[in-house]
Formats: structure tokens, C-alpha cells, sequence
């Protein structure tokens, strides 16, 4: 049985929601456990499935509010969601289990490896990726240098019956060079401020190299599992770029990472003019799944490439293509 996508939605907060969403009165500061939590909240009411019934709570969001470590985050955001939060009261035995796993750009694709493992031996029926990423002082704004939107997501994994449905194996790739991209505590230079300061460290050129490395992970997921990528759509950062430079003639989706403003998407800006990171294979799915058609394509393949310097890729073909 494969792995599919049963739901799967974004969350902004206030400032970066479209002027005909609602507003909240304070616009209180981002927070990352916020933003998962209706990120996750809206995943579950679109499955039409309660909290009760996740088995099994996956966080992979890096950038949080107030440099947040410890409790794990995916404790505060199972808290938030309202998973089992009473063992006397529901003592649902499959439910309620929570921790982080975090690796960057690629953590949502190591989630669902995990996910693959866990429905695939019946340890749990259904397994909630979150994935959010917000300043550390609450406001993208006060940190110039800060590349990354505000921006949450969420996916909801369940098995499926139809043979060939969901998820292919993940794939992991690595560049042999150091890496360009870090994001970090200063403490040398931090001060009073290292609740509500981050560094993140980007040479110049690192969009070219990951987009390189985007596309040699491409070509060889494809040649590994023998894909048409003439008949798939590649959802990941500078994923049009990554196709053409891989010399596939894959017919590439485009979501954040192809350019400035292309956060914008349905329904959902990333926010704040960044790049969505961790919560980017949720909102390049939503943007595939909003224009793509069964006539047009196969599959669709995740690629997801950043800090390491390291790549994930992972074909996924939802039910009834």
C-alpha cells in the first residue's frame, strides 16, 4: 500500500494574508507554533478527520519564535492542534505521539520517509507533517538580512489501496563542497538580543549551486526509477530551472524559489516577500494540485535542496492519476 496525501494546507499570519481575509485587530507577532497549529487545524477539517485520530505528529519547522528549543516544538504544536491532550479523558493508544525533526529545505521529504515507515508496519493509520518558520523576534521585517517567509504548512498521510497510488522511495543526494547557506546564533556578537536575533549566511551564487544540485538530484531519482519526466511535474525551489538544467525537458511546476513574489499563489502569500522553507513542498503541491491535470501528467516529483549542501527527492502520484 502506498502513502498518499489525504490534505494538505498553508497558514500566514495576519500582516501577509490577502486584504479580504480576515484580520486580527493586534497583529500580534508571528509564532511558528501558531501558524502550524491552524496550518494543521485546516489540514485535519479539510480531511474531515478530529485531532484524536492522528497517531502521530511529525514538526519540521528551523526558524521559531524567541529561538525556542526546548520544550520540542512538536510537543507546543500538538498542544495547539488539541491531540490527545488528556489520557484519562481519551485514551486513544494511537494517538498523541509527537516529536521535531529538523533538516532544513529537506526536512518535509525526511518526514515522509519516516511517514513511509510508520504506516507501512502499521505503527500508526495516519501520520500530520507541520512545517512553519518565523523570525525569531516575531518580524520578518526587523531583520533585513532574513531571507525566509513567515509561512506554515501542513500535510496529513494516510495508506491507500490503489496500487501504484502515493508516494515513491525518498532519495537522498550531497555536494561534495562546503556548504553556503547557514542559519545561526551569533553569540560573539548577539549581545542582550539572542532571543530575538538570527543569523542566516548565503554566498553569493548559492541559488545557481542548489539549483544544480536540485537538478542532478532530478535526473538521477528519474534515471534510478526509470520516470518520464516528460510526464511529470517537478514541484521544488527553482524547479522549471532545475529541469531545464538537468536537459530533461520536464515539464517543471513553479512555486517560491523561481523568483521575488512568487509566494503568491492561491489563496496564500508566503509572506512578508521572503522564501518559503521548510513549509515549501506543501505550498508547491497546493500550487500543482491547483493547476495540474491527469491528461497532462503522470506524477509529480518533490525536490527539495539547501543546507548540507544536501537534496531529497521523492515522486508522489495522487489517487485516481
Amino acid at each position: 500500500m502506498g502513502m498518499i496525501i489525504t490534505a494538505a494546507e498553508t497558514a500566514v499570519p495576519a500582516s501577509a494574508a490577502p486584504a479580504t481575509a480576515p484580520q486580527s485587530p493586534a497583529r500580534a507577532p508571528a509564532s511558528a507554533v501558531d501558524l502550524a497549529g491552524r496550518a494543521a487545524r485546516a489540514c485535519l477539517a479539510r480531511a474531515g478527520v478530529p485531532a484524536s485520530s492522528v497517531g502521530v505528529l511529525v514538526n519540521v519547522g528551523v526558524y521559531r519564535e524567541h529561538n525556542t528549543f526546548e520544550p520540542a516544538m512538536a510537543a507546543l504544536v500538538q498542544k495547539e492542534i488539541g491531540i490527545n491532550l488528556d489520557y484519562i479523558a481519551d485514551p486513544e493508544p494511537a494517538a498523541g505521539f509527537s516529536f521535531d525533526l529538523m533538516n532544513g529545505a529537506c526536512g518535509v521529504l525526511n518526514a515522509v520517509q519516516v511517514g513511509q515507515a510508520l504506516l507501512e508496519t502499521g505503527s500508526t493509520d495516519r501520520l500530520l507533517i507541520t512545517a512553519a518558520d518565523v523570525h525569531p523576534a516575531g518580524d520578518a521585517d526587523r531583520d533585513t538580512g532574513y531571507p525566509y517567509a513567515d509561512l506554515a504548512g501542513a500535510f496529513l498521510l494516510e495508506r491507500s489501496a490503489e496500487p501504484g497510488a502515493g508516494f515513491g522511495p525518498v532519495r537522498h543526494y550531497t555536494a561534495d563542497r562546503p556548504t553556503d547557506v547557514e542559519g545561526y546564533l551569533d553569540t560573539g556578537t548577539m549581545g542582550t538580543r539572542g532571543r530575538t536575533t538570527i543569523t542566516v549566511r548565503r554566498e553569493p551564487g548559492h541559488r545557481a549551486r542548489l539549483t544544480e544540485l536540485a537538478a542532478r538530484a532530478v535526473t538521477e531519482y528519474a534515471e534510478e526509477f526509470g520516470l518520464d519526466l516528460d510526464r511529470t511535474l517537478v514541484i521544488g525551489p527553482s524547479a522549471r530551472t532545475a529541469a531545464n538544467t538537468a536537459g530533461t525537458g520536464a515539464r517543471a511546476g513553479t512555486w517560491a524559489g523561481d523568483g521575488p513574489g512568487a509566494g503568491d499563489g492561491p489563496g496564500v502569500r508566503a509572506g512578508a516577500g521572503g522564501e518559503p522553507h521548510t513549509a515549501a513542498p506543501v505550498l508547491g503541491y497546493l500550487r500543482a494540485m491547483d493547476g495540474a491535470r491527469r491528461d497532462d501528467y503522470d506524477r509529480f516529483l518533490f525536490v527539495s535542496a539547501g543546507a548540507g549542501p544536501s537534496a531529497a527527492c521523492a515522486a508522489y502520484r495522487p489517487e485516481g492519476w
